[in-house]
């Protein structure tokens, strides 16, 4: 199972990916970003991907070379992000809050 949100920021967009990226859900998400214009800003939130396979990680690495950079607040995501050499973002997920003394 796959969720794949997108919200509008002033700045550009950002995409959520939730679940799992396998297979024909990943041609689906390359297709779901080439219907739109692609933004110039598009950040990808993979915080809440627990897993993708290989055709999964081939649509994450194409997110990357068409200039996305990645939120990975999560230790999957961002091992992730670091074995596919993902760009990460300097932004921080919205669903993450940091109290003082974390």
């Amino acid at each position: 199972m796959i969720r794949i949100t997108f919200e509008e920021r002033p700045v550009g967009t950002t995409m959520r990916i939730m679940g799992r990226l396998v297979s024909h859900f990943a041609e689906q998400t390359k297709e779901l970003v080439l219907r739109r214009k692609l933004p110039a800003d598009l950040i990808v939130d993979v915080s809440e991907l627990t897993f993708a396979d290989g055709k999964g990680e081939e649509a994450l690495t194409w997110l990357g070379r068409v200039g996305a950079k990645f939120i990975a607040d999560s230790s999957y995501s961002s091992d992730l992000c670091e074995r596919l050499h993902l760009r990460l973002s300097m932004e921080v997920s919205p669903d993450v809050s940091y109290q003082p003394g974390d």
